[in-house]
Order: C-alpha cells, then structure tokens, then sequence
C-alpha cells in the first residue's frame, strides 16, 4: 500500500513528462493533447471503464485488448497506443488517469500557460469566457487556461482561483463575511453600524 502511495506521490510526473518528452521530439505534442483529453473524458463518463482500469484483478491480456479497441476507436496515435501498453507492462495502468492528467498539465506548462479555475452563478457564454480571458491574460502577461464550472448557490458573481490568489465578489462570500463580522462584535453593535453607515 505505501509502496503503490509513493509511486503517485512522485512517479507521476516522470511519465507524464516522458510521453511529453518523446512527442514532442517528433512534432506530435499537439495532437497527442487532444486525444489524451479525449481519452479522460471517456474515462470519466464512463464508470465501467474507470473500474476496469483501477481493478486489480483485471488481466494484462483483457488491458491490453482494452487499448487496441479504444485505440482502433480513437484512431489514437502510435505512440500513445505503445505508452498506454507501456504502462500495462510495467503494471502502471492503475495510475493512468493521473499520469494524463499530468501530461495535459505539463503540455499547458510548456506553453506558458497559468491554470486558472473560474466559478459563476450562472452560465457564462464562450465569448464571455473569452473576454475575461483576454483581459486577465493581458493585465498578466500570460495566457490563461480555465477550468470553468457553474456553481448556483452564490447567488451571484464570481471565484476566481489564480494559483495561490483568491478573488472572490459572489454574494455568498460577502454575506459570509457579514455573519463572521457579527459573529466576532456581536449581533446587535453590529447591526447598528450597518443602521448608521
């Protein structure tokens, strides 16, 4: 058990970084993102396909027959295909969500990309989403990549996380803040300050 937690604590990321390091040496980075993205997508939508991947029970045979059919599918490159029977052979299968996950990043890095999460109350238009991303890439100096979700119950406004930086103006937070304001002066002194401001 510990022996598999420290390989995902810190094996990931040389992987990642080898299947990134062999595309990129024949000018395949790009079209190796995008099917690696379409790869994750299948596993997350797919419950069946994530537990036959995370059972260890499952045999190399019936994995590797797995990539042949979702390589065949996919029309995955070579590449990819000999990486993703790489890792069956070396009993690393387990861990593939996570060392796609991790390449997609280091390709995002290798750009010079920020990873950035952004939160509405209510669903942004693509072009909206594209504004907001000019803008923050501009006052940064760096392109931004989001990872956008809707989240109703903050009533209104935005979270946007940018690494370490927090911005926050959903109403939710504001009213948060309030009740911690009053929680921390009292209910009553509080109130009138708001009754006199």
């Amino acid at each position: 058990m510990t022996k598999n937690k420290n390989f995902s604590e810190t094996s990931v990321g040389r992987y990642s970084l080898a299947l990134y390091e062999l595309a990129d040496e024949t000018n395949i980075v790009s079209e190796i993102e995008k099917q690696v993205e379409a790869l994750l997508s299948t596993i997350i939508k797919s419950p069946d396909l994530d537990f036959f991947i995370k059972n260890p029970t499952t045999k190399k045979e019936d994995q590797e027959n797995i990539i042949k059919q979702i390589s065949n599918k996919f029309n995955l490159n070579e590449l990819l295909s000999k990486f993703l029977c790489y890792l069956i052979h070396k009993r690393r299968f387990f861990y593939v969500e996570k060392i796609l996950s991790d390449f997609i990043e280091t390709c995002s890095k290798k750009r010079g990309e920020i990873k950035a999460s952004l939160i509405s109350s209510k669903e942004l238009s693509q072009t909206e989403l594209n504004d907001i991303s000019t803008d923050l890439s501009n006052s940064m100096g760096s392109t931004l990549k989001f990872d956008y979700k809707v989240d109703k119950e903050l009533i209104g406004g935005l979270k946007l996380q940018l690494g370490s930086i927090m911005i926050d103006t959903s109403i939710r937070n504001k009213l948060k803040k309030y009740e911690q304001a009053a929680s921390s002066i009292g209910w009553r002194r509080y109130c009138s300050c708001i009754w006199f401001r």
